[in-house]
This record gives C-alpha cells, structure tokens and sequence, in this order.
C-alpha cells in the first residue's frame, strides 16, 4: 500500500517496465515464492528476492520519491525498472499482508536515506542562487551580461538560418531526398553554436522530412515555413505581444527565468509515453489537475536506448507542486514538492465534443503557431470507421460531429483497445489533437471504471 493506504493495480504496475521482455520476466516473480524479508514503510517497498546465484537480490523502491518511484537492486541488470524491483511491486499490489509494514533493514535504508539526502542538497543551491541574485545587485548585472550576450548570438544564428531557407528556395527541392542528413547536420551544428537548441532541433527535423516518402515537398515547405516564422519572430521579438515574445523565447531553446509560482493540487496521471531519436528518449507525461483542471506536460529524457527515470503510471493521482513555464499557451511544467505516493484515483477530466476540441486546437494555434497538437478530452464520444473506410474517427454520442483519428493512431494497437472498451457505446478519451488528427492516449468507460491506456 502507499502511504495513504491505497493499493496499485497490477496494470499501473507493470506500465513502469522498459520493455515487453521485462513485464513479462517481473510478472513471474511477484509471488511470494522468490522473496524473503519483504516489508514497506514510509513511500517505500523492500525485500530479498532469490536468483541464481548463493545471495538473494536486496531490491528496494522509493514509491513517493520526487521524480517518481525509484529503485535499486543489486542485480546485474542495467535496466529500470529490473525484473526483481517489477516482481516486488506486483507482490506488493497484490493480496493485503503479502508485503507486511516493518522497519527497513539497514542496506535498505542507507541507499532511501541518500536519496532524501540528495533532493535536499540539489534544492538548496537552486534556492541559494535564486536568493543571491535577488539580492545582489552585481549578480543581477553579470546574469543580465550573459543573456545579452547569448541574445546577440542567437539573433546571428538566426539570421545566418534565414540565408539558408532563402537558398533553398532559390535553388529549389529538387536532389534533397538524396542528399542524406549531412547538410541538414552541419546547419544545425552552426544553431548549436550559436545557443539555440531550439532552432538546431527544428532543422534536423527538415532532414528527416526530406525522406519521409510520398508528399515530402509539401511537408518540407510547411515545416521550412514555419522554421521561417520562428527566425522572424525571433528576430522581431521586441515587437510581440509579452505571452508571444515569452513562447518566441522558448522556441528557440532559451530557458527559462520569469520566477513561477507554484501550484499545489492532486495531479492525475492521465497518460505516459515515450519517443526516440538517435541522440534522447524523451518521455511526456501527462498531468490533470482534479481541483484546477488545468493540465500540464511533464518531460523527461534518457539516453539513446534508455528509459527515462521519471515514470506515473496512468490513473494514479498525487499531491504536489507544480511550476508552469512562462509564454502564451504553455503547459509544460517543472515537478515540485510531493506530499506523498501516488494512488489510485476515480477522477477523470470531463469531456467535450469534437466540434470545440477543434477549436480549442485552433485558440492554441493562435497563441504558439508552432504547436503540433493540443490535449483535449472527448466524451461522450464512439469511435467509428470513416466514411469511405479511409480511417476511423470519433463521432460525438449525438452524431453532431466527428473528429478523425491521425493516420498513425488509426494504425497502432491502441484503437483496437479504445473500440473494446466501447463496444459501439460512448467513452470519454483524452489526446492530442493535432492539425492531423486526433490521438487517443487513455480512455474511460461511460460508467465508472478505471483508465485503459492506449499508448
């Protein structure tokens, strides 16, 4: 149980593996057969675990940590979580007592004690430096100095980009599919140097566009075009309205110091997945505030190949702070203090129809062109071929409108899961709606149940 008593379900559990192999592999050792010494106390789960060799695993999880849970195990495995940490959740979601309240042992407690150890001294110099420059005057000018200074640095990358984009139109598309990433590369090498993270992403994408089959051209334009607006409004940021200059700044990969003040709710876990490009595996994640009903994007990344740490399984809920970012329409959030371990939650985001999904997509649009989706729920709503059998969409309970799914949702896994869980009756499904379409990533039934993911 965590600490307020609640029990996760086996599903929550399990959506924390990396990879099928390891849900499958941790799905056999949570039974009390291969443990010893288990117990709980405090947001955090222990026990020994048998494996092959003369010395059970020692595995422990720090379910109410700060990034979410964490773990340890002395297993050689460079996964996380392992199959044993797996295992010792499933066991400690199942049947009540399986994993008793005791005191942690001594090698348990050493490696919880640094953890909490660690989150303390990683605050404290955030806080410190905040307060000094503050309060320092010369901190303040040598902080303002090296903003200029990388200002001046982006606004020369961002012009060096515009003779790029005017070159590539002189000369035209033709030859890009076969010109390979390199001069893609190189450009978002010089964005790189210059400090904007931002603009070098957007050009490798151009890269990957170029081969991305047919109708690349149309594509690369589009992408080109907006790649164009984001070089002008940054070059004529001082003309913007503040929320637009603020997303113009963002963009462009310059982070963030407008001080935000945080806000405290009971954040459900509304969905989670991951992406990967040669470079990062970068997670979202997906928060619904159930008193604010505001929503919030958490993002984590790891290593090419690696999982993320921060994982919440959907349907759990958790209290904590939140810290919004500045620019218009932003709803990507830093995770603050928690108050304790997620739990399962009955809540649910109400749900709208697809007419005002579309617009709500379309104020966004106005606000941050350089948005690609925007999270909406649906409901009631049913998922339906498309007329002509091109696709599916989801047609609103009253058949008012409908909303079709993007190509690629319409091909993964996941609608097989949305139209089980409807049978032709209504369900309410929160996604990303995109000038593609719309994305499904978690969805309820029309009477009370518990969140199916779809992604």
């Amino acid at each position: 149980m965590t600490e307020q008593g609640v029990r996760w379900t086996a599903d929550q559990v399990l959506a924390l593996a990396p990879d099928a192999a390891s849900r499958k592999a941790g799905s056999k050792l949570g039974t009390a057969g291969p443990w010893s010494e288990a117990g709980s106390a405090g947001g955090s789960v222990w026990g020994l675990c048998r494996g092959s060799g003369s010395r059970p695993y020692q595995t422990v999880v720090d379910i109410a940590g700060s990034t979410g849970p964490a773990y340890r195990c002395s297993c050689p495995s460079r996964k996380f979580p392992c199959k044993h940490a797996l295992g010792l959740l499933l066991l400690w979601a199942g049947e009540e007592g399986s994993v008793p309240p005791a005191e942690a042992p001594a090698w348990a407690e050493e490696w919880l004690a640094g953890r909490r150890r660690r989150a303390v001294e990683q605050q404290a110099p955030r806080q410190a430096e905040a307060g000094t420059a503050a309060a320092d005057p010369a901190a303040r000018r040598r902080a303002e100095g090296r903003a200029q200074k990388r200002a001046e640095r982006i606004t020369a990358g961002a012009g060096e980009l515009e003779q790029r984009l005017s070159d590539l139109l002189r000369t035209g598309l033709a030859g890009l599919e076969h010109a390979g990433y390199g001069p893609w590369e190189e450009t978002a090498a010089r964005m790189v140097d210059a400090q904007a993270p931002g603009l070098a992403a957007r050009v490798r994408e151009l890269g990957a566009v170029a081969v991305s089959g047919p109708g690349w051209p149309v594509r690369l334009l589009e992408e080109c075009a907006l790649l164009h607006l984001l070089d002008q409004g940054w070059l004529h940021r001082a003309a913007l309205p503040p929320g637009l200059a603020a997303t113009v700044h963002s963009r462009v990969g310059l982070p963030d110091t407008s001080p935000t003040r945080p806000e405290r709710d009971d954040w459900l876990v509304l969905a989670q997945y991951d992406t990967a490009d040669s470079r990062l595996t970068t997670r979202r994640i997906w928060l619904h505030g159930t008193g604010s009903g505001r929503t919030a994007l958490l993002l984590s990344y790891g290593a090419a190949g690696r999982p993320p740490q921060l994982a919440l399984p959907v349907g759990l809920a958790f209290d904590a702070e939140l810290s919004g970012r500045p620019g218009a329409g932003q709803l990507r959030a830093e995770l603050g203090e928690r108050f304790g371990a997620p739990a399962p939650s009955a809540a649910r985001p109400e749900g709208t129809g697809t007419g005002q999904a579309a617009a709500r997509y379309g104020s966004a649009l106005r606000a941050d062109p350089w948005l690609e989706s925007w999270p909406v729920t649906l409901g009631p709503v049913i998922p339906v071929p498309a007329p002509g059998g091109t696709g599916w969409q989801l047609a609103d309970a009253d058949g008012a409108a409908a909303l079709p799914l993007a190509p690629a949702a319409a091909a993964a896994p996941g609608l097989w899961r949305l139209v089980a869980l409807s049978g032709g009756a209504p369900v309410t499904v929160f996604g990303e709606c995109g000038h593609r379409g719309f994305t499904p990533l978690v969805a309820w039934p029309q009477e009370p149940g518990e969140a199916v993911p779809l992604c």
